[in-house]
């Protein structure tokens, strides 16, 4: 049991950082235009986070010390200054976006507009983040958030043409009267979602939180090479209900409701009060990661006292800079703004920080004086070295291809 639960961090990890808000409507509209055309995308960005997040936690395991903290001391305060900016602004875009996100799932269970539910959404991940504890957060979360394999299940019961969906997936190109600039705008948005810049983070501090060493290696890897291989085929999942239900008919999908639609027909009101918890747990999930994650690389930058592990008073600034940025969070969704729609802006936008994040990351896992025999082997840095080549030309195509495409609009 207790292995079961170590793997906990991975399986919330992958829930927060594949099946998030913007994640869960992103698929859904993928496969609503292009069926399985860009499932590759999901595939290739689950290889580069396990990658990425391995090296990371394999960091955690040798030094005890969290990567961001590992940044600013082996590469300069200067460089991991442009790293911190980056990926923080990256992720405070997205606590947007999932607090927004939990107060849509509320909105869809109760009726009631979901801005009434964002100042208490946000209440909500603060109380959780100050009054539970790390280990109990990870799990409950995490395995709540596994009730979106009803997505996989639900695609069984629509009865697909599997032949059809493999079909699309092994034929990536755009149909219709989808462009080629679209078709790579929502590659780019895919690829960013997957490799969001506070899945590490979060990670190689969770690590931290649970005392990872030596002897937690292997836990590493069982976090890293099942729970995001996990969250790639929950989106996997989501995408094919979207391509069976609404592709043939060209209906386009731009609300929450419509990505829970599917289930709903697939079992009825069951399976809909079913789909709207994993949703909740997702996005909740996700809220709190990159709300600790905001924190995490804040404090670790500037060197002060942060985590879980250690009594609020003694962490305080840790906590003041999270309860900013879920301030923040409320005050720019009570604007009106949509969060489906900061998302879709928040994973192009994580594509254009994705260098800074994962090029520190990489040289020191090549660094004897931190890792000694666990520095990266030949076949790990030629893979690094490939990824990031992707990830720089995601990074300056980003932005070219929004302007070109109108937000894939």
């Amino acid at each position: 049991m207790k292995k079961i639960l170590a793997v906990s961090l991975g399986i919330l990890t992958a829930i927060g950082g594949f099946v998030d808000i913007g994640d869960l409507v992103t698929n859904a509209l993928v496969g609503a235009r292009f069926g399985m055309r860009l499932s590759w995308v999901v595939v290739v960005g689950v290889i580069g986070i396990c990658l990425y997040a391995d090296m990371s936690g394999r960091v955690v395991a040798v030094s005890g010390r969290p990567v961001f903290d590992l940044i600013r001391e082996r590469l300069g305060r200067r460089t991991g200054l442009f790293t911190l900016i980056a990926s923080f602004l990256v992720t405070l875009l997205t606590l947007i976006a999932e607090i927004g996100g939990v107060a849509l799932a509320f909105e869809l269970a109760t009726g009631v507009n979901y801005l009434l539910w964002v100042p208490l959404a946000a209440l909500a991940v603060w109380l959780v983040i100050w009054r539970v504890r790390f280990s109990k957060l990870e799990t409950v979360f995490g395995l709540m958030g596994l009730l979106l394999i009803i997505f996989a299940v639900a695609l069984w019961k629509l009865g697909p043409d599997w032949g059809q969906l493999v079909h699309q997936a092994t034929n990536p190109h755009p149909t219709g009267h989808e462009t080629w600039a679209t078709y790579a705008y929502y590659a780019i948005a895919l690829f960013g979602a997957a490799m969001t810049p506070y899945e590490v983070f979060f990670f190689s501090s969770g690590g931290v939180e649970e005392k990872w060493t030596r002897r937690d290696l292997s836990t590493e890897r069982s976090n890293v090479f099942i729970g995001f291989p996990l969250g790639g085929l929950l989106s996997l999942a989501i995408a094919g209900c979207a391509a069976v239900l609404y592709l043939p008919v060209g209906i386009k999908v731009e609300t929450l409701g419509q990505v829970a639609l599917p289930v709903a027909v697939a079992f009825g009101k069951l399976g809909l009060a079913i789909v709207l918890i994993g949703v909740f747990a997702a996005t909740f999930g996700a809220a709190l990661e990159t709300s600790l994650s905001s924190g995490y690389t804040i404090a670790q930058y500037f060197g002060w006292q942060w985590g879980k592990f250690v009594r609020p008073r003694q962490a305080s600034r840790f906590h003041v800079v999270m309860i900013v940025c879920l301030l923040l969070a409320i005050l720019t969704l009570m604007t009106m703004v949509d969060p489906v729609l900061v998302t879709e802006y928040s994973v192009v936008f994580a594509a254009m920080a994705l260098p800074l994040t994962y090029l520190p990351i990489l040289i020191i896992a090549n660094d004897p004086d931190y890792m000694r025999d666990q520095v990266n082997g030949k076949v790990r840095n030629f893979l690094g070295l490939i990824y990031l080549a992707l990830l720089l030309v995601a990074s300056i195509a980003a932005i070219p291809l929004m302007i070109i495409t109108k937000a894939g609009r």
